[in-house]
């Protein structure tokens, strides 16, 4: 299955109005099905640019962004808005939940908004896979940040995505609630078959990936595989010296 290709990006050029460096400097790289990748990299190389560029958030100035092999980045609104709430989940450290709206509500809401009917037995079963069972009709407001965190993901799963993207996931989290989240995205891998592209600066959150990707100066400079906290480690003080 990780032979298929769910996101790639080819030859990705981006410069932000102003900036004297480009954020994405011919940038290409693809990400399996049924993989867990890491992105790491020094402040400003590129990594939630690449990020952004990869899911629609944002468009690249040049280059190719395909998505399970439409090419999206040169759809127009309300198409591109439709691919993506069509194939993509994501995951920010804001969490990004409402919190005028229950924990059940915004599980539904990518759905709904997406003007496809729910699949209420599936959100079930994702929340209770995040731990959430019984707490359906609390508000994000009377949750902790590592319970608000499972409800992000829960909602991203919940649309059954060909990918996810998370944003510094456990960037607001203490070590504990971290390591839940991580678990999480690890079984929606291994378990349900989510591809998963991860943006980081932790070495220990890079290390439950399946592979770490590394820029720098909005260049990948390297990637490790199998990689282990203490090697990532290494390899992002590497890159940026």
């Amino acid at each position: 299955m990780r032979d298929t290709v769910v996101v790639e990006v080819i030859d990705l050029m981006k410069r932000y109005p102003g900036a004297a460096v480009q954020a994405l400097d011919g940038v290409s790289v693809a990400f399996g099905a049924g993989s867990f990748t890491a992105v790491m990299g020094p402040s400003g190389s590129g990594k939630s640019t690449l990020l952004q560029c990869a899911a629609g958030l944002d468009r690249a100035d040049s280059g190719r962004v395909l998505l399970a092999g439409q090419e999206i980045g040169r759809l127009r609104e309300p198409k591109l808005t439709q691919a993506r709430r069509a194939r993509v989940g994501f995951v920010f450290q804001s969490y990004n939940l409402l919190d005028s709206l229950s924990v059940w509500h915004n599980v539904l809401l990518p759905q709904r908004l997406a003007g496809v009917r729910p699949d209420r037995r599936w959100a079930r079963e994702v929340l209770n896979r995040v731990g959430l069972a019984g707490r359906e009709n609390d508000h994000p407001g009377r949750l902790s940040g590592g319970q608000r965190q499972r409800v992000a993901l829960a909602r991203a799963l919940a649309a059954r995505p060909e990918v996810v993207f998370a944003d510094e996931p456990t960037g607001a989290l203490d070590l504990a609630s971290g390591r839940e989240v991580l678990t999480l995205l690890r079984e929606a891998v291994d378990d349900l078959g989510t591809t998963i592209v991860m943006v980081t600066h932790d070495p220990a959150a890079a290390a439950w990936a399946d592979r770490v990707v590394f820029l720098a100066d909005g260049r990948i400079v390297t990637e490790m595989h199998a990689p282990s906290a203490e090697k990532v480690a290494e390899q992002l003080t590497a890159v940026t010296r």
